[in-house]
């Protein structure tokens, strides 16, 4: 599928990763720590628990010097494993290269391609040959366009099962670890089919933002978040400081709970009733703190 001109109205595309669908109206939550560490089936049966839609669990991790942590690798798989059939949750899993890709194809849902390899072009190919969904991060120093135009490099193997993911860029401003393109969500729409997610943990580089960036990026209309979690956050292996803890990640699936019922779509399960009575206990508050003064 060639790039979609401005002027057309793409229709929107579901992508199904093991039992969800990404695209389909209801925000998804894919929580987990940066990397898989050996506690990593402990730690993700508490994110687990508070409803998220997806685990992500790296065991190969891009790092900017050589010295610094670069995962646990292949020992790793075993954990994915036994995640996945203790929770039922789809795996996202990055991959640096296509043998890794490869390899990891048969235990994983979902094949992630980081910030650094947007570009990586054999990489893209070669992962849109193996025919599993891909999750697509924008490069930090990408347009929108260039992006959109690496997603074609993937469906071009006939796989369009391919989700965009946002998670900043890198401009003058260093407060923040990158800057969140809030508006690529709405741009991208534009460009083409596939669905959009955001990671407000990578654009934050501080816990205390990510539940902020996250609320932004639903308000937008992205089609889910992708998180670090950690049930320690200050004990992770890597990345500690961007993590959000269990309670803050409960906090983001109801998020995207209420951001669901709020652009209109049917509630059909018994979460989506508790969360309209959540909203409507607190509107009723409210009111009456409004009326007593």
């Amino acid at each position: 599928m060639l790039e979609l001109e401005q002027s057309e109205a793409a229709r929107p595309r579901e992508v199904r990763v093991g039992p969800l669908t990404i695209g389909a109206g209801h925000p998804c939550v894919i929580a987990g720590p940066c990397s898989v560490e050996p506690q990593y089936v402990e730690h993700v049966a508490e994110l687990a628990a508070c409803g998220i839609d997806g685990l992500r669990g790296n065991i190969y991790k891009p790092r900017t010097r050589p010295e610094s942590f670069q995962g646990i690798g292949d020992d790793g798989l075993e954990l994915l494993v036994e995640a996945r059939k203790r929770f039922g949750l789809p795996i996202f899993t990055e991959v640096l290269a296509s043998d890794e890709a490869e390899r990891v194809a048969g235990v994983v849902d979902c094949l992630w391609i980081g910030a650094r390899n947007m570009q990586n072009f054999r990489l893209l190919e070669a992962v849109g040959q193996i025919g599993k969904p891909v999750l697509l991060k924008r490069g930090f120093g990408c347009t929108v366009s260039e992006w959109v135009g690496a997603s074609e490099y993937i469906r071009k193997q006939g796989n369009d099962d391919v989700i965009l993911c946002e998670r900043g860029i890198r401009t003058f401003e260093s407060s923040t670890r990158n800057t969140l393109d809030i508006s690529s969500v709405v741009v991208v729409r534009e460009m083409t089919d596939l669905p959009v997610i955001v990671d407000p943990s990578h654009a934050a580089g501080n816990r205390a933002w990510v539940p902020a960036l996250g609320r932004a990026a639903l308000a937008a209309g992205a089609d889910g978040l992708l998180v670090e979690a950690h049930p320690a956050p200050a004990l992770a292996w890597s990345d500690g400081d961007q993590a959000i803890d269990v309670d803050t990640c409960a906090e983001l699936v109801a998020e995207a709970g209420r951001a669901a019922i709020s652009a209109g779509r049917t509630p059909t399960t018994m979460a989506d009733l508790a969360l309209i009575d959540a909203e409507m206990a607190r509107l009723q508050e409210l009111r009456r703190q409004i009326l007593a003064g």
